[in-house]
Protein backbone atom coordinates (compact mmCIF):
# COMPACT_ATOMS: atom_id res chain seq x y z
CA UNK A 1 0.00 0.00 0.00
CA UNK A 2 2.98 2.42 -0.10
CA UNK A 3 1.82 3.49 -3.75
CA UNK A 4 -1.26 4.13 -2.33
CA UNK A 5 -0.01 6.44 0.72
CA UNK A 6 1.87 8.51 -1.67
CA UNK A 7 -1.61 9.17 -3.83
CA UNK A 8 -3.35 10.26 0.13
CA UNK A 9 -0.53 12.78 0.89
CA UNK A 10 -0.45 13.67 -3.17
CA UNK A 11 -4.22 14.57 -2.43
CA UNK A 12 -4.02 16.67 0.45
CA UNK A 13 -1.20 18.48 -1.37
CA UNK A 14 -3.70 18.94 -4.28
CA UNK A 15 -5.35 21.49 -2.35
CA UNK A 16 -2.75 23.91 -1.54
CA UNK A 17 -1.64 23.92 -5.55
CA UNK A 18 -5.17 23.89 -6.54
CA UNK A 19 -5.83 27.81 -7.03
CA UNK A 20 -2.08 27.70 -8.70
CA UNK A 21 -3.63 24.99 -11.33
CA UNK A 22 -6.65 27.25 -11.55
CA UNK A 23 -4.51 30.79 -12.50
CA UNK A 24 -1.99 28.87 -14.33
CA UNK A 25 -4.90 26.78 -16.34
CA UNK A 26 -6.60 30.23 -16.85
CA UNK A 27 -3.61 32.02 -18.42
CA UNK A 28 -1.86 28.90 -20.55
CA UNK A 29 -5.45 27.01 -21.21
CA UNK A 30 -8.04 29.62 -21.12
CA UNK A 31 -11.00 27.16 -22.11
CA UNK A 32 -9.76 24.56 -19.89
CA UNK A 33 -8.26 21.77 -21.61
CA UNK A 34 -5.94 19.69 -19.53
CA UNK A 35 -2.45 19.64 -18.28
CA UNK A 36 1.16 18.83 -19.61
CA UNK A 37 4.83 19.47 -17.81
CA UNK A 38 7.37 21.24 -19.24
CA UNK A 39 10.50 20.01 -17.22
CA UNK A 40 10.13 17.40 -20.12
CA UNK A 41 10.40 19.00 -22.75
CA UNK A 42 13.16 17.42 -23.88
CA UNK A 43 12.57 14.55 -25.84
CA UNK A 44 12.82 11.32 -23.83
CA UNK A 45 15.79 9.14 -25.48
CA UNK A 46 13.34 6.03 -27.38
CA UNK A 47 13.88 2.13 -26.80
CA UNK A 48 15.03 -0.07 -29.13
CA UNK A 49 12.35 -0.99 -31.97
CA UNK A 50 9.94 -3.84 -30.63
CA UNK A 51 8.55 -6.48 -32.82
CA UNK A 52 5.81 -4.18 -34.25
CA UNK A 53 8.78 -1.61 -35.95
CA UNK A 54 11.11 -4.83 -36.92
CA UNK A 55 10.96 -6.25 -40.30
CA UNK A 56 9.30 -9.47 -40.60
CA UNK A 57 7.80 -9.36 -37.82
CA UNK A 58 3.92 -7.84 -37.37
CA UNK A 59 4.31 -4.52 -38.02
CA UNK A 60 5.23 -5.95 -42.13
CA UNK A 61 2.09 -7.05 -42.05
CA UNK A 62 -0.09 -4.20 -40.65
CA UNK A 63 -2.15 -2.23 -42.80
CA UNK A 64 -2.01 1.70 -41.83
CA UNK A 65 -4.95 4.27 -40.71
CA UNK A 66 -5.35 7.49 -40.61
CA UNK A 67 -6.60 8.72 -37.04
CA UNK A 68 -8.22 12.83 -36.89
CA UNK A 69 -10.07 14.59 -34.70
CA UNK A 70 -11.24 18.64 -33.55
CA UNK A 71 -10.36 19.39 -36.61
CA UNK A 72 -13.03 22.41 -35.94
CA UNK A 73 -12.55 24.13 -39.45
CA UNK A 74 -13.13 27.56 -39.56
CA UNK A 75 -15.02 28.99 -42.51
CA UNK A 76 -15.27 32.50 -41.30
CA UNK A 77 -11.78 33.20 -40.77
CA UNK A 78 -12.21 35.28 -43.81
CA UNK A 79 -15.32 37.61 -42.78
CA UNK A 80 -15.51 39.26 -45.93
CA UNK A 81 -15.68 36.03 -47.63
CA UNK A 82 -18.41 34.48 -45.82
CA UNK A 83 -21.39 35.78 -47.81
CA UNK A 84 -19.99 33.94 -50.90
CA UNK A 85 -20.05 30.70 -49.08
CA UNK A 86 -23.13 31.32 -48.16
CA UNK A 87 -24.32 31.59 -50.96
CA UNK A 88 -22.08 28.80 -52.90
CA UNK A 89 -22.69 25.15 -52.84
CA UNK A 90 -20.33 23.27 -50.78
CA UNK A 91 -18.43 22.06 -54.00
CA UNK A 92 -17.62 25.32 -54.61
CA UNK A 93 -16.37 26.72 -51.65
CA UNK A 94 -12.47 25.66 -52.12
CA UNK A 95 -12.33 28.23 -55.03
CA UNK A 96 -13.79 31.27 -52.39
CA UNK A 97 -11.31 29.69 -49.75
CA UNK A 98 -7.68 29.37 -51.49
CA UNK A 99 -8.18 32.99 -53.39
CA UNK A 100 -6.41 35.90 -51.36
CA UNK A 101 -7.59 37.29 -48.25
CA UNK A 102 -9.66 40.01 -48.11
CA UNK A 103 -7.79 43.25 -46.98
CA UNK A 104 -9.51 43.95 -43.66
CA UNK A 105 -9.48 40.28 -42.95
CA UNK A 106 -7.10 40.34 -39.87
CA UNK A 107 -9.46 43.42 -38.61
CA UNK A 108 -12.52 41.25 -38.95
CA UNK A 109 -11.51 38.45 -38.04
CA UNK A 110 -10.21 39.79 -34.86
CA UNK A 111 -13.03 41.99 -33.70
CA UNK A 112 -15.41 38.68 -34.75
CA UNK A 113 -13.39 36.89 -31.99
CA UNK A 114 -13.46 39.52 -29.41
CA UNK A 115 -17.71 39.67 -29.82
CA UNK A 116 -17.61 35.74 -29.74
CA UNK A 117 -15.37 35.35 -26.60
CA UNK A 118 -13.53 33.23 -28.33
CA UNK A 119 -9.88 31.85 -27.11
CA UNK A 120 -7.33 31.24 -29.86
CA UNK A 121 -8.04 30.70 -33.62
CA UNK A 122 -9.29 26.94 -34.99
CA UNK A 123 -8.21 25.94 -38.11
CA UNK A 124 -7.77 27.66 -41.27
CA UNK A 125 -8.64 26.93 -45.10
CA UNK A 126 -5.20 26.91 -45.33
CA UNK A 127 -3.88 24.69 -42.13
CA UNK A 128 -6.40 22.40 -42.83
CA UNK A 129 -4.89 22.04 -46.35
CA UNK A 130 -1.60 21.53 -45.24
CA UNK A 131 -2.62 18.80 -42.81
CA UNK A 132 -4.27 17.58 -45.61
CA UNK A 133 -1.09 17.31 -47.59
CA UNK A 134 0.67 16.10 -44.68
CA UNK A 135 -1.29 13.20 -44.19
CA UNK A 136 -1.48 12.29 -48.09
CA UNK A 137 2.47 11.78 -47.47
CA UNK A 138 2.26 10.47 -43.85
CA UNK A 139 -0.58 8.01 -44.03
CA UNK A 140 -0.05 7.15 -47.97
CA UNK A 141 -1.55 3.64 -48.15
CA UNK A 142 -4.12 3.94 -45.34
CA UNK A 143 -6.86 1.80 -45.51
CA UNK A 144 -9.65 3.85 -43.89
CA UNK A 145 -9.45 7.29 -42.22
CA UNK A 146 -11.86 7.71 -38.65
CA UNK A 147 -12.54 11.42 -37.54
CA UNK A 148 -13.79 11.21 -34.10
CA UNK A 149 -16.08 14.38 -33.74
CA UNK A 150 -16.14 18.37 -33.95
CA UNK A 151 -15.86 19.10 -37.44
CA UNK A 152 -17.00 22.45 -37.27
CA UNK A 153 -15.54 26.10 -35.05
CA UNK A 154 -15.76 26.94 -31.72
CA UNK A 155 -18.34 29.32 -31.43
CA UNK A 156 -20.06 29.08 -34.47
CA UNK A 157 -23.61 30.25 -33.90
CA UNK A 158 -22.32 33.45 -32.64
CA UNK A 159 -19.85 34.25 -35.51
CA UNK A 160 -22.69 33.15 -38.15
CA UNK A 161 -25.44 35.40 -35.99
CA UNK A 162 -22.65 38.52 -36.26
CA UNK A 163 -22.05 38.00 -39.65
CA UNK A 164 -25.63 37.63 -40.87
CA UNK A 165 -28.21 39.34 -38.71
CA UNK A 166 -30.59 38.97 -41.02
CA UNK A 167 -30.42 35.29 -42.08
CA UNK A 168 -33.92 33.69 -42.31
CA UNK A 169 -35.10 30.40 -40.68
CA UNK A 170 -33.14 27.87 -41.97
CA UNK A 171 -29.85 29.34 -43.15
CA UNK A 172 -27.75 28.55 -39.96
CA UNK A 173 -28.26 24.82 -40.54
CA UNK A 174 -27.94 25.19 -44.10
CA UNK A 175 -24.32 26.37 -43.54
CA UNK A 176 -23.10 23.99 -40.84
CA UNK A 177 -24.41 21.11 -43.37
CA UNK A 178 -22.55 22.65 -45.93
CA UNK A 179 -19.40 23.22 -43.60
CA UNK A 180 -19.59 19.43 -42.62
CA UNK A 181 -19.91 18.54 -46.10
CA UNK A 182 -16.48 20.86 -47.21
CA UNK A 183 -14.38 18.88 -44.90
CA UNK A 184 -15.69 15.68 -45.75
CA UNK A 185 -15.11 16.67 -48.98
CA UNK A 186 -11.70 17.38 -48.74
CA UNK A 187 -10.75 14.50 -46.80
CA UNK A 188 -11.85 12.13 -48.97
CA UNK A 189 -10.58 14.33 -52.21
CA UNK A 190 -6.85 14.15 -50.07
CA UNK A 191 -7.23 10.27 -49.76
CA UNK A 192 -8.54 9.33 -53.04
CA UNK A 193 -10.50 5.74 -52.75
CA UNK A 194 -10.42 5.65 -48.55
CA UNK A 195 -13.20 5.16 -46.47
CA UNK A 196 -13.72 7.89 -43.87
CA UNK A 197 -15.61 7.55 -40.83
CA UNK A 198 -16.65 10.47 -38.94
CA UNK A 199 -18.43 10.90 -35.83
CA UNK A 200 -20.50 13.75 -34.79
CA UNK A 201 -18.86 16.14 -31.89
CA UNK A 202 -20.80 18.51 -29.33
CA UNK A 203 -19.83 21.45 -31.64
CA UNK A 204 -21.57 19.70 -35.00
CA UNK A 205 -25.12 20.79 -34.45
CA UNK A 206 -27.36 23.05 -36.03
CA UNK A 207 -28.79 24.61 -32.81
CA UNK A 208 -25.35 25.07 -30.13
CA UNK A 209 -22.73 23.58 -28.15
CA UNK A 210 -24.17 20.24 -26.72
CA UNK A 211 -27.41 20.96 -28.08
CA UNK A 212 -29.19 19.00 -30.51
CA UNK A 213 -32.65 17.04 -31.19
CA UNK A 214 -32.79 13.49 -32.34
CA UNK A 215 -34.85 12.62 -35.24
CA UNK A 216 -34.30 16.30 -36.64
CA UNK A 217 -33.99 17.06 -40.21
CA UNK A 218 -30.64 17.77 -39.64
CA UNK A 219 -29.68 14.75 -38.14
CA UNK A 220 -31.31 13.22 -41.32
CA UNK A 221 -29.89 15.27 -44.09
CA UNK A 222 -26.42 15.16 -42.44
CA UNK A 223 -26.62 11.22 -42.62
CA UNK A 224 -26.61 11.52 -46.04
CA UNK A 225 -23.06 13.31 -46.25
CA UNK A 226 -21.39 11.05 -43.36
CA UNK A 227 -22.90 7.85 -45.01
CA UNK A 228 -22.43 8.22 -48.95
CA UNK A 229 -19.92 5.62 -49.71
CA UNK A 230 -21.00 3.00 -47.73
CA UNK A 231 -21.23 -0.30 -48.89
CA UNK A 232 -24.92 -0.53 -50.41
CA UNK A 233 -25.87 -3.59 -48.16
CA UNK A 234 -24.99 -1.37 -44.95
CA UNK A 235 -26.13 2.58 -46.17
CA UNK A 236 -29.93 2.18 -45.39
CA UNK A 237 -29.20 1.20 -42.04
CA UNK A 238 -26.83 3.52 -41.21
CA UNK A 239 -28.90 6.38 -42.83
CA UNK A 240 -31.55 4.93 -40.45
CA UNK A 241 -29.58 5.19 -37.46
CA UNK A 242 -28.19 8.25 -38.24
CA UNK A 243 -31.12 10.22 -38.47
CA UNK A 244 -32.77 8.57 -35.29
CA UNK A 245 -29.18 10.30 -33.09
CA UNK A 246 -26.65 10.20 -35.53
CA UNK A 247 -24.83 6.86 -34.59
CA UNK A 248 -24.49 4.41 -37.02
CA UNK A 249 -22.31 0.63 -37.80
CA UNK A 250 -20.26 0.25 -40.54
CA UNK A 251 -17.74 -3.06 -41.29
CA UNK A 252 -14.52 -1.91 -41.75
CA UNK A 253 -13.07 -2.17 -45.03
CA UNK A 254 -10.84 -5.28 -46.18
CA UNK A 255 -8.20 -6.20 -45.63
CA UNK A 256 -9.55 -6.06 -42.04
CA UNK A 257 -11.47 -9.49 -41.71
CA UNK A 258 -15.25 -9.80 -39.74
CA UNK A 259 -14.68 -6.37 -37.80
CA UNK A 260 -17.05 -3.50 -37.30
CA UNK A 261 -17.09 0.23 -36.24
CA UNK A 262 -19.95 1.26 -34.31
CA UNK A 263 -19.47 5.30 -34.24
CA UNK A 264 -21.67 6.62 -31.55
CA UNK A 265 -23.11 10.46 -31.21
CA UNK A 266 -22.53 10.95 -27.05
CA UNK A 267 -23.60 14.41 -27.22
CA UNK A 268 -26.44 13.09 -26.04
CA UNK A 269 -24.79 10.99 -23.03
CA UNK A 270 -23.02 14.44 -22.41
CA UNK A 271 -23.75 15.85 -18.79
CA UNK A 272 -23.89 19.48 -20.77
CA UNK A 273 -26.27 18.07 -23.04
CA UNK A 274 -29.69 19.88 -24.17
CA UNK A 275 -32.29 19.59 -26.98
CA UNK A 276 -32.53 22.49 -29.04
CA UNK A 277 -34.81 24.07 -27.13
CA UNK A 278 -33.07 24.06 -23.71
CA UNK A 279 -34.39 21.11 -22.14
CA UNK A 280 -32.82 17.31 -20.43
CA UNK A 281 -34.12 14.82 -22.41
CA UNK A 282 -32.72 11.59 -21.87
CA UNK A 283 -34.55 9.39 -24.74
CA UNK A 284 -31.77 10.10 -27.38
CA UNK A 285 -29.31 8.38 -25.31
CA UNK A 286 -31.15 5.85 -23.80
CA UNK A 287 -32.16 4.51 -27.46
CA UNK A 288 -28.39 4.62 -28.52
CA UNK A 289 -27.61 2.70 -25.40
CA UNK A 290 -30.08 -0.03 -26.39
CA UNK A 291 -29.13 -0.12 -30.19
CA UNK A 292 -24.87 -0.53 -28.63
CA UNK A 293 -25.99 -3.06 -26.52
CA UNK A 294 -27.87 -5.20 -29.36
CA UNK A 295 -24.95 -4.27 -31.50
CA UNK A 296 -22.44 -5.87 -29.27
CA UNK A 297 -24.05 -8.51 -28.68
CA UNK A 298 -24.83 -9.53 -32.28
CA UNK A 299 -21.45 -9.41 -32.91
CA UNK A 300 -20.02 -11.91 -30.23
CA UNK A 301 -22.63 -13.95 -31.40
CA UNK A 302 -20.99 -13.51 -34.99
CA UNK A 303 -17.57 -13.66 -33.66
CA UNK A 304 -17.01 -10.28 -34.90
CA UNK A 305 -14.18 -8.00 -33.51
CA UNK A 306 -15.36 -3.98 -33.00
CA UNK A 307 -14.18 -0.78 -32.57
CA UNK A 308 -16.52 2.21 -30.75
CA UNK A 309 -15.67 5.45 -32.12
CA UNK A 310 -17.31 8.32 -30.20
CA UNK A 311 -16.33 12.01 -29.70
CA UNK A 312 -16.63 12.88 -25.71
CA UNK A 313 -14.91 10.22 -23.53
CA UNK A 314 -16.48 8.24 -20.96
CA UNK A 315 -15.33 8.71 -17.07
CA UNK A 316 -13.32 11.90 -15.03
CA UNK A 317 -12.78 15.38 -16.77
CA UNK A 318 -9.80 16.05 -14.41
CA UNK A 319 -9.93 19.54 -15.41
CA UNK A 320 -13.15 20.77 -14.22
CA UNK A 321 -12.27 18.33 -11.09
CA UNK A 322 -9.04 20.60 -10.16
CA UNK A 323 -10.70 24.04 -11.36
CA UNK A 324 -13.63 23.49 -9.39
CA UNK A 325 -11.83 22.73 -6.84
CA UNK A 326 -13.89 19.70 -6.04
CA UNK A 327 -12.92 17.53 -2.81
CA UNK A 328 -13.26 14.04 -4.18
CA UNK A 329 -11.98 12.76 -0.32
CA UNK A 330 -14.38 14.80 0.96
CA UNK A 331 -17.75 13.85 -0.51
CA UNK A 332 -17.84 16.10 -3.54
CA UNK A 333 -18.08 13.90 -6.62
CA UNK A 334 -15.38 15.03 -9.32
CA UNK A 335 -16.77 16.66 -12.80
CA UNK A 336 -17.41 14.14 -15.14
CA UNK A 337 -17.95 13.44 -19.21
CA UNK A 338 -20.58 12.00 -19.32
CA UNK A 339 -23.99 11.82 -17.32
CA UNK A 340 -23.59 8.30 -16.55
CA UNK A 341 -21.35 5.34 -16.87
CA UNK A 342 -23.60 3.37 -18.67
CA UNK A 343 -22.05 3.67 -22.09
CA UNK A 344 -18.50 2.33 -20.70
CA UNK A 345 -19.83 -0.01 -18.51
CA UNK A 346 -21.33 -1.64 -21.89
CA UNK A 347 -18.30 -1.34 -23.89
CA UNK A 348 -16.04 -3.40 -20.93
CA UNK A 349 -18.63 -5.60 -20.59
CA UNK A 350 -18.35 -6.72 -23.93
CA UNK A 351 -14.48 -6.44 -23.73
CA UNK A 352 -13.89 -10.29 -25.83
CA UNK A 353 -15.75 -8.17 -28.45
CA UNK A 354 -14.32 -4.72 -28.40
CA UNK A 355 -10.93 -4.49 -29.40
CA UNK A 356 -10.59 -0.67 -29.09
CA UNK A 357 -12.20 2.81 -28.65
CA UNK A 358 -11.15 5.69 -30.12
CA UNK A 359 -12.64 8.90 -28.16
CA UNK A 360 -11.33 12.86 -28.45
CA UNK A 361 -12.76 16.06 -27.11
CA UNK A 362 -10.26 16.99 -24.82
CA UNK A 363 -7.87 17.89 -27.74
CA UNK A 364 -5.24 15.56 -25.79
CA UNK A 365 -2.92 12.76 -27.08
CA UNK A 366 -3.99 10.38 -24.17
CA UNK A 367 -4.89 6.77 -23.25
CA UNK A 368 -7.25 5.96 -20.80
CA UNK A 369 -8.72 1.94 -19.89
CA UNK A 370 -12.29 0.99 -19.46
CA UNK A 371 -12.56 -1.87 -16.74
CA UNK A 372 -15.80 -3.73 -16.32
CA UNK A 373 -14.93 -3.44 -12.18
CA UNK A 374 -14.55 -0.31 -11.98
CA UNK A 375 -15.83 0.01 -7.94
CA UNK A 376 -11.89 0.53 -6.94
CA UNK A 377 -11.67 -3.39 -6.17
CA UNK A 378 -8.86 -3.47 -8.46
CA UNK A 379 -6.95 -1.35 -7.26
CA UNK A 380 -7.75 -2.23 -3.52
CA UNK A 381 -6.71 -6.05 -4.27
CA UNK A 382 -3.53 -5.06 -6.44
CA UNK A 383 -4.84 -6.90 -9.38
CA UNK A 384 -2.37 -6.80 -12.44
CA UNK A 385 -5.02 -6.85 -14.98
CA UNK A 386 -9.08 -6.60 -14.89
CA UNK A 387 -11.13 -9.35 -16.04
CA UNK A 388 -12.55 -7.37 -18.68
CA UNK A 389 -11.04 -4.10 -19.96
CA UNK A 390 -10.76 -2.18 -23.24
CA UNK A 391 -8.19 0.00 -24.58
CA UNK A 392 -8.75 3.56 -25.32
CA UNK A 393 -6.76 5.83 -27.73
CA UNK A 394 -8.01 9.64 -27.37
CA UNK A 395 -6.87 11.44 -30.48
CA UNK A 396 -5.33 14.76 -30.55
CA UNK A 397 -6.74 17.97 -32.21
CA UNK A 398 -5.99 19.63 -35.73
CA UNK A 399 -7.38 22.86 -34.32
CA UNK A 400 -4.82 24.78 -32.28
CA UNK A 401 -6.53 26.93 -30.55
CA UNK A 402 -5.46 25.72 -26.89
CA UNK A 403 -1.84 26.59 -28.36
CA UNK A 404 -1.24 23.12 -28.93
CA UNK A 405 0.49 22.35 -32.48
CA UNK A 406 -2.05 20.60 -34.67
CA UNK A 407 -1.25 16.56 -34.83
CA UNK A 408 -2.78 13.50 -36.54
CA UNK A 409 -2.25 10.20 -35.70
CA UNK A 410 -0.98 7.34 -38.33
CA UNK A 411 -1.72 4.13 -37.30
CA UNK A 412 -1.11 0.18 -37.82
CA UNK A 413 -3.70 -1.99 -37.21
CA UNK A 414 -3.54 -5.97 -37.30
CA UNK A 415 -6.05 -6.42 -40.21
CA UNK A 416 -6.81 -10.30 -38.77
CA UNK A 417 -7.27 -9.43 -35.42
CA UNK A 418 -8.17 -5.61 -35.65
CA UNK A 419 -5.89 -5.34 -32.93
CA UNK A 420 -4.17 -1.34 -33.00
CA UNK A 421 -0.27 -2.59 -33.24
CA UNK A 422 1.61 0.49 -32.87
CA UNK A 423 0.79 4.69 -33.66
CA UNK A 424 2.77 7.89 -34.57
CA UNK A 425 1.82 11.26 -33.61
CA UNK A 426 2.66 13.87 -36.39
CA UNK A 427 2.68 17.75 -35.53
CA UNK A 428 2.96 20.78 -37.53
CA UNK A 429 5.74 23.32 -37.22
CA UNK A 430 3.79 26.49 -36.70
CA UNK A 431 -0.34 26.90 -35.87
CA UNK A 432 -1.09 28.53 -39.41
CA UNK A 433 -0.37 25.70 -41.95
CA UNK A 434 1.57 28.90 -44.32
CA UNK A 435 5.25 26.58 -45.27
CA UNK A 436 4.16 24.42 -42.01
CA UNK A 437 6.41 21.30 -41.92
CA UNK A 438 4.45 18.00 -40.50
CA UNK A 439 7.35 15.69 -38.72
CA UNK A 440 7.15 12.47 -36.42
CA UNK A 441 6.33 13.66 -33.13
CA UNK A 442 6.85 9.99 -31.27
CA UNK A 443 5.89 6.56 -32.09
CA UNK A 444 4.46 4.54 -29.39
CA UNK A 445 6.15 1.40 -29.78
CA UNK A 446 9.02 2.76 -29.97
CA UNK A 447 8.65 5.17 -26.56
CA UNK A 448 7.29 2.50 -24.56
CA UNK A 449 8.38 -0.53 -25.36
CA UNK A 450 5.24 -1.91 -25.68
CA UNK A 451 4.63 -4.41 -28.99
CA UNK A 452 0.76 -3.08 -29.41
CA UNK A 453 -2.21 -0.98 -27.62
CA UNK A 454 -4.22 -3.43 -26.06
CA UNK A 455 -5.80 -3.30 -22.84
CA UNK A 456 -3.04 -5.53 -21.60
CA UNK A 457 -0.51 -3.22 -23.06
CA UNK A 458 -2.15 -0.15 -21.55
CA UNK A 459 -2.60 -1.62 -17.81
CA UNK A 460 0.93 -2.20 -17.84
CA UNK A 461 1.61 1.27 -19.00
CA UNK A 462 -0.92 2.89 -16.49
CA UNK A 463 0.14 0.90 -13.20
CA UNK A 464 4.22 1.96 -14.24
CA UNK A 465 2.56 5.36 -14.30
CA UNK A 466 0.87 4.74 -11.03
CA UNK A 467 3.87 3.23 -9.16
CA UNK A 468 5.72 6.00 -10.40
CA UNK A 469 3.55 9.61 -8.38
CA UNK A 470 6.25 11.80 -8.83
CA UNK A 471 6.43 10.92 -12.71
CA UNK A 472 10.12 10.46 -12.33
CA UNK A 473 10.66 7.22 -15.06
CA UNK A 474 11.07 8.25 -18.79
CA UNK A 475 7.85 6.90 -19.48
CA UNK A 476 5.93 9.22 -17.01
CA UNK A 477 8.12 12.31 -18.30
CA UNK A 478 6.93 10.73 -22.41
CA UNK A 479 3.41 10.58 -21.02
CA UNK A 480 3.69 14.10 -19.76
CA UNK A 481 5.93 15.16 -22.87
CA UNK A 482 3.72 14.11 -25.54
CA UNK A 483 0.33 15.21 -23.62
CA UNK A 484 0.20 18.41 -25.33
CA UNK A 485 1.35 18.52 -28.92
CA UNK A 486 4.21 20.21 -29.60
CA UNK A 487 3.51 22.50 -26.33
CA UNK A 488 5.21 21.74 -22.59
CA UNK A 489 3.52 23.77 -19.90
CA UNK A 490 3.85 22.51 -15.94
CA UNK A 491 0.20 21.47 -15.32
CA UNK A 492 0.11 17.73 -15.53
CA UNK A 493 2.99 16.74 -13.33
CA UNK A 494 1.14 18.88 -10.69
CA UNK A 495 -1.80 16.23 -10.74
CA UNK A 496 -0.19 13.29 -12.07
CA UNK A 497 -1.18 10.73 -9.66
CA UNK A 498 -4.99 12.09 -10.14
CA UNK A 499 -4.90 12.22 -13.80
CA UNK A 500 -3.26 8.70 -13.72
CA UNK A 501 -6.33 7.55 -11.13
CA UNK A 502 -8.91 9.43 -13.77
CA UNK A 503 -7.06 6.82 -16.71
CA UNK A 504 -8.21 3.86 -15.25
CA UNK A 505 -11.58 4.50 -13.53
CA UNK A 506 -14.04 5.94 -15.40
CA UNK A 507 -16.50 5.95 -12.22
CA UNK A 508 -16.86 8.57 -10.17
CA UNK A 509 -16.48 6.19 -7.45
CA UNK A 510 -13.59 3.77 -8.98
CA UNK A 511 -11.86 7.16 -9.30
CA UNK A 512 -12.73 8.66 -5.45
CA UNK A 513 -10.70 4.57 -4.53
CA UNK A 514 -8.28 5.40 -6.46
CA UNK A 515 -6.95 9.17 -5.29
CA UNK A 516 -8.18 8.47 -1.92
CA UNK A 517 -7.08 5.49 -0.89
CA UNK A 518 -7.19 4.61 3.05
CA UNK A 519 -8.27 7.94 3.76
CA UNK A 520 -11.87 6.72 2.23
Amino acid sequence: MTGNRRVNRSVHGLRAVAGQCVLVSCLLLPCGVTFAQGNASAAPSKPAATAAQQPGKLGKESIPVLFLSDIHFEPFWDPGKAPQLAAAPASQWKKTLAAPPSVDREQRFAALRQSCHTRGEDTSYALFASSLQAAHIHAAGAKFVTVSGDLIAHAFPCKFDALFPHAAAGDYRAFVQKTLAFVLDELESALPGVPVYAALGNNDSDCGDYQLDAHSEFLAESGKEFTRNFPAPEKQGALETFAAGGYYSVPLPAPVGNARLLVLNDLFMSSKYTTCAGKNDSSGADAQLAWLQQQLTDARLNKEKIWVMGHIPPGVDLHGTVTKMRDVCGGQKPEMFLSSEKMADEIADFSDVVALGIFAHTHMDEARLLKADDSGDSFKLGKNVPAKSVAVKMIASISPIDGNAPSFTVARVDPSSAALVDYRVFTATNQTGVDAEWKEEYDYAQTYGEADFSALSVEKLISGFQADPSAQTEASRAYIRYFIAGKASPLLGLVWPQYVCSQQNHSAQGYKLCVCGEAR
